[in-house]
C-alpha cells in the first residue's frame, strides 16, 4: 500500500510539473507575441501601443502567477512555501500596477478621443 501511495505521489509531482511547464510557456508565448506586435504598431505610430503592451503583460504576468500558485500543491517544505509567498505577493503587485497603468492609459486615450472630436451640439 505504501508503494501504491508514494507511486501516486511521484504520478501527481509530475503531472503538476508538466503543468506548470506549459502555463509558463503560454506565458512567454504571450508575453513574445505581445512585444512583437507593439514593435510592429510602435512602427506604424499606433496611439495604442503603450495601452496593448501593458495589457500584454499584465496578461503575461497572470500565467505566471498561475504557474507560481501550482507550484504551491508541490512544495514540501516552509521555506519553499515562504519564497513562493513571496514571488506570488511581488508578481501580485507588479499585476496589479499594470492594471492601475492600463486603466490611466485608458482613462487618458478616453479623454483625447473626445477632445479630438469636433462639438456636434452648436
Amino acid at each position: 500500500m505504501e508503494q501504491l501511495y508514494e507511486n501516486l505521489e511521484n504520478n501527481f509531482n509530475l503531472f503538476v510539473q508538466y503543468c506548470i511547464l506549459v502555463v509558463e510557456i503560454i506565458g512567454v508565448c504571450v508575453l513574445v507575441g505581445t512585444v512583437i506586435r507593439s514593435v510592429w504598431q510602435l512602427l506604424h505610430r499606433d496611439p495604442h501601443v503603450r495601452l496593448n503592451l501593458a495589457k500584454g503583460i499584465a496578461l503575461s504576468l497572470e500565467f505566471k502567477l498561475g504557474s507560481e500558485v501550482l507550484r504551491t500543491v508541490i512544495a514540501r517544505e516552509k521555506s519553499e512555501l515562504i519564497i513562493l509567498g513571496a514571488i506570488i505577493a511581488l508578481r501580485g503587485l507588479l499585476t496589479f500596477l499594470i492594471h492601475w497603468e492600463i486603466k490611466t492609459e485608458e482613462q487618458r486615450s478616453e479623454e483625447l478621443r473626445l477632445k479630438e472630436q469636433p462639438d456636434d451640439r452648436k
